[in-house]
């Protein structure tokens, strides 16, 4: 039973299991190119669910990614999927300056764009940690979206965009011919819940998150979702010597999230985020 038509875009951040934030503490990056690569396999998996149910969607890939598995990238294009860049090297914007935000940002572009000969459009940052001035330097490469804004009422790492809130809208002309898309939140008193997937889809129960997407879809505002490939691999390693709190940010409930995710493939149709865009502007035509 579908409970929205293509008013909702399912995106996955496309990164290995070894890049995640929450492992930075005990995993260097130096040591990357010695570690075991599962996200071939992640990738394939939500490939098939998404083909059995006919749902589509926008990939961001990490550029690391794309120039170790360039065939993951082309698989991903050949399936009718959107591809959008997730940056080159997992780094936090906060982290960079300037400069270095731009040619991270343009070399994910470049190696995306010579494996699937097609021009990418959209952004995501690492953490969500978008700022204006990145913005910005987004426009200028050529970008014509950002869908890293996650207006929630408080998170340690998320960036914040002037303008941008939980109680207003999804979808921002924030730029002439650039548009801001939000991860979904709900609002409530004026805050925002985080309500768009990862760690969260994990955390709340099914039932619970789904009747939270459903009030949203019902009030006519776009749905976003977000999921990881290594949060359907409950085999990925587990580490050692982590902060508790970023031990269960990272594989809290991962055993459940490939039966949820098939849930709500089958209860939603899905499309791209390139697809809510168009949605919007031709309603305001």
């Amino acid at each position: 039973m579908n409970i929205a038509r293509g008013n909702a875009a399912f995106t996955v951040d496309v990164e290995d299991w070894f890049h995640v934030e929450n492992l930075r503490a005990v995993i260097s990056r130096e040591t990357w190119d010695r570690l075991e690569l599962r996200v071939e396999r992640n990738v394939h998996r939500i490939l098939d669910l998404m083909a059995d149910r006919g749902a589509r969607g926008t990939w961001f890939v990490l550029g690391w990614v794309a120039e170790q598995l360039p065939a993951v990238v082309r698989a991903i294009y050949s399936a009718g999927h959107e591809v959008a860049s997730h940056g080159f090297a997992h780094e936090r914007i906060d982290m960079l300056s300037i400069e270095q935000f731009r040619a991270d940002v343009k070399r994910s572009k470049d190696v995306l764009e010579d494996i699937i000969g097609a021009e990418i459009i959209g952004y995501r940052a690492p953490c969500f940690s978008i700022t204006d001035w990145a913005v910005d330097v987004l426009h200028e490469l050529g970008f014509q979206y950002d869908s890293s804004a996650f207006p929630v009422i408080a998170h340690d790492r998320y960036g914040k965009l002037a303008g941008v809130t939980a109680a207003g809208r999804q979808l921002y002309e924030i730029r002439p011919g650039f548009h801001e898309v939000c991860v979904s939140t709900l609002p409530i008193f004026g805050y925002g819940l985080p309500w768009g997937g990862g760690g969260y889809f994990r955390l709340l129960p099914y039932r619970l998150f789904r009747a939270g997407a459903h009030r949203l879809l019902a009030s006519g505002r776009p749905y976003v979702f977000y999921i990881h490939p290594w949060e359907l691999d409950p085999e990925q390693p587990r580490l050692a010597g982590l902060r508790r709190h970023h031990a269960f940010r990272h594989y809290f409930n991962i055993e459940r999230t490939e039966k949820r995710l098939c849930a709500l493939l089958e209860e939603i149709r899905w499309t791209t985020i390139r697809g809510l865009i168009t949605q919007h502007k031709e309603c305001r035509e």
